[in-house]
Protein backbone atom coordinates (compact mmCIF):
# COMPACT_ATOMS: atom_id res chain seq x y z
CA UNK A 1 0.00 0.00 0.00
CA UNK A 2 2.88 2.27 0.84
CA UNK A 3 4.16 1.77 -2.78
CA UNK A 4 1.15 2.99 -3.95
CA UNK A 5 0.70 5.67 -2.28
CA UNK A 6 4.13 6.88 -3.46
CA UNK A 7 3.27 6.07 -7.65
CA UNK A 8 -0.25 8.62 -6.94
CA UNK A 9 1.92 10.76 -5.55
CA UNK A 10 4.39 10.97 -8.02
CA UNK A 11 2.25 11.35 -10.62
CA UNK A 12 0.43 13.55 -9.15
CA UNK A 13 3.64 15.69 -9.00
CA UNK A 14 4.58 14.64 -12.79
CA UNK A 15 1.01 16.01 -13.96
CA UNK A 16 1.55 19.58 -12.01
CA UNK A 17 5.09 19.53 -13.77
CA UNK A 18 3.71 18.59 -17.31
CA UNK A 19 1.17 21.54 -16.82
CA UNK A 20 4.06 23.65 -15.40
CA UNK A 21 6.02 23.26 -19.05
CA UNK A 22 3.11 23.68 -20.84
CA UNK A 23 2.32 26.96 -19.01
CA UNK A 24 5.71 27.89 -19.76
CA UNK A 25 5.62 27.44 -23.15
CA UNK A 26 2.27 29.00 -23.80
CA UNK A 27 3.43 32.34 -21.75
CA UNK A 28 6.78 32.04 -24.11
CA UNK A 29 5.20 31.42 -27.63
CA UNK A 30 2.24 34.07 -26.16
CA UNK A 31 -1.54 34.37 -27.50
CA UNK A 32 -1.90 33.45 -31.79
CA UNK A 33 -3.77 36.38 -33.68
CA UNK A 34 -7.17 35.35 -34.26
CA UNK A 35 -7.30 36.90 -37.68
CA UNK A 36 -9.47 34.95 -40.04
CA UNK A 37 -8.15 37.30 -43.17
CA UNK A 38 -5.07 34.55 -44.31
CA UNK A 39 -7.95 31.85 -45.29
CA UNK A 40 -5.62 28.62 -45.94
CA UNK A 41 -2.60 29.67 -44.21
CA UNK A 42 -4.01 30.92 -41.18
CA UNK A 43 -5.37 27.22 -40.68
CA UNK A 44 -1.76 25.76 -41.04
CA UNK A 45 -0.31 28.66 -38.67
CA UNK A 46 -2.98 27.57 -36.36
CA UNK A 47 -2.11 23.64 -37.09
CA UNK A 48 1.95 24.04 -36.50
CA UNK A 49 1.04 26.72 -33.30
CA UNK A 50 -0.95 24.33 -31.30
CA UNK A 51 1.30 21.59 -32.32
CA UNK A 52 4.45 23.03 -31.63
CA UNK A 53 2.97 24.20 -28.25
CA UNK A 54 1.91 20.72 -27.32
CA UNK A 55 5.13 19.37 -28.05
CA UNK A 56 7.56 21.72 -26.46
CA UNK A 57 5.74 22.10 -23.41
CA UNK A 58 5.34 18.83 -23.08
CA UNK A 59 8.98 18.10 -23.24
CA UNK A 60 9.80 21.10 -20.91
CA UNK A 61 7.33 19.76 -18.72
CA UNK A 62 9.27 15.97 -18.93
CA UNK A 63 12.54 17.65 -18.10
CA UNK A 64 11.25 19.94 -14.86
CA UNK A 65 9.07 15.85 -14.05
CA UNK A 66 12.64 14.57 -13.72
CA UNK A 67 14.65 17.06 -12.36
CA UNK A 68 11.64 17.25 -9.73
CA UNK A 69 11.76 13.66 -8.68
CA UNK A 70 15.81 13.52 -8.70
CA UNK A 71 15.18 16.23 -6.02
CA UNK A 72 12.59 14.80 -3.95
CA UNK A 73 14.04 11.34 -4.11
CA UNK A 74 17.47 12.15 -3.49
CA UNK A 75 17.14 14.88 -1.40
CA UNK A 76 13.92 16.07 0.01
CA UNK A 77 12.29 12.85 0.91
CA UNK A 78 14.84 12.27 3.90
CA UNK A 79 15.07 15.75 4.69
CA UNK A 80 11.26 16.30 5.30
CA UNK A 81 10.48 13.28 7.24
CA UNK A 82 9.10 14.96 10.11
CA UNK A 83 8.18 18.01 8.44
CA UNK A 84 4.18 19.78 8.79
CA UNK A 85 5.01 22.00 5.46
CA UNK A 86 6.14 19.02 3.34
CA UNK A 87 3.84 19.80 0.57
CA UNK A 88 4.69 23.68 0.44
CA UNK A 89 8.29 23.22 0.33
CA UNK A 90 7.64 20.62 -2.28
CA UNK A 91 5.64 23.26 -4.27
CA UNK A 92 8.40 26.00 -3.72
CA UNK A 93 11.58 23.30 -4.86
CA UNK A 94 9.01 22.01 -8.05
CA UNK A 95 8.45 26.25 -8.64
CA UNK A 96 12.48 27.05 -7.92
CA UNK A 97 12.91 24.30 -11.00
CA UNK A 98 10.63 25.30 -13.32
CA UNK A 99 12.53 28.76 -13.04
CA UNK A 100 15.68 27.31 -13.20
CA UNK A 101 14.80 25.04 -16.70
CA UNK A 102 13.00 28.23 -17.99
CA UNK A 103 16.94 30.54 -17.02
CA UNK A 104 18.84 27.71 -18.91
CA UNK A 105 16.35 27.64 -21.85
CA UNK A 106 16.58 31.75 -22.05
CA UNK A 107 20.08 31.53 -21.66
CA UNK A 108 20.61 28.74 -24.60
CA UNK A 109 17.94 30.41 -26.40
CA UNK A 110 18.45 33.93 -26.74
CA UNK A 111 22.13 34.35 -25.31
CA UNK A 112 24.23 31.82 -26.88
CA UNK A 113 21.31 31.02 -29.70
CA UNK A 114 21.78 26.92 -29.88
CA UNK A 115 18.20 26.46 -29.73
Amino acid sequence: MRIVKHILTYLLWTIVSLLMGFGYMRLLLGNLPTDESMGGVGFMLKIFYFHGLTLLGFSMGGIITLLFILIDILYLSKKLKNNSKKSIIRIVVLLATTAVVALIHYVLEKVIDVI
